[in-house]
């Protein structure tokens, strides 16, 4: 099996509902995300990519318009927590990319350098 990543990056702000009032999350904060797709495949196109990194520019576009610079609570519709964003961004992902021999196999979302959420197939 053949896996690559991409990483995407963006700026955005948060809170986090549910939370007590003491919880430093519960308070409006933002973080440099780090996003990284995975993609699998078996085997690997006539050129020897399991699929052009440049293919992946939709995704690129698609934060850069929708969340970069953002209050992540007036667009998204759910608590936008790392893990309920790595599976939302997951289903968007699939379908903003076309499935070949390749497919997405997991989403990443960091908010810090120490901290990851993973969805995966």
């Amino acid at each position: 099996m053949y896996i690559i990543r991409k990483e995407f990056h963006f700026s955005a702000s948060h809170q986090l509902n549910g939370l007590p009032k003491t919880h430093p999350c519960s308070r409006l904060h933002g973080h440099n995300y780090v996003i990284t797709v995975e993609l699998k495949s078996d085997q690997l196109n006539v050129v020897g990519f399991v699929k052009d990194y440049r293919e992946l520019d939709v995704i690129k576009d698609w934060i850069d318009s929708t969340l970069d610079h953002e209050h992540l609570n007036s667009v998204l519709s759910f608590n936008p927590t790392a893990e309920n964003m790595a599976n939302f961004f997951y289903h968007t992902f699939i379908e903003l990319l076309p499935q070949s021999n390749s497919w997405i196999s997991a989403v990443e979302v960091s908010e810090t350098p120490k901290t990851m959420a993973r969805y995966e197939s």
